[in-house]
């Protein structure tokens, strides 16, 4: 294994920072939550929460707020996504792959529209704006 350089070193801590910042809830109004319980990683949420964080870093967006969670109790559905932006009712999509995703990000985040053949728990339509 090659030594690392003071500059690598630098990079390495600048990288690890940027990625740091993206889970500080400071400055962000929305948040997309990954449910990250055994089920939810079997189903394959982590290439899903990857997707996630790469859509979002392509299209430049900084105000989201990416965590993860524990088991959000819909096993059959894994993986979930629960999403929170303002003004929106929060969201619980079900069977979310990386592909579905970038489509969170697309139309939910940026456009602000529901995925309703994704939509596991959907509010009542008298709260739906």
């Amino acid at each position: 294994m090659a030594k690392l350089t003071l500059d690598d070193l630098r990079k390495l801590r600048d990288d690890k920072q940027k990625a740091m910042l993206k889970r500080d809830p400071s400055n962000k109004d929305a948040q997309i939550i990954v449910g990250m319980g055994t089920c939810g990683i079997a189903a394959g949420a982590k290439e899903t929460f990857n997707a996630i964080i790469e859509e979002l870093d392509a299209k430049g967006i900084t105000h989201v707020l990416v965590r993860q969670t524990g088991c959000m109790g819909l096993c059959h559905s894994e993986p979930t996504v629960e999403v929170i932006v303002p003004h929106m009712p929060v969201v619980i999509y079900g069977n979310v792959n990386a592909e579905t995703g970038k489509k969170i990000v697309n139309e939910h985040i940026i456009n602000k529209h529901l995925i309703d053949n994704h939509i596991c728990d959907k509010p009542a339509m008298d709260i739906v704006r």
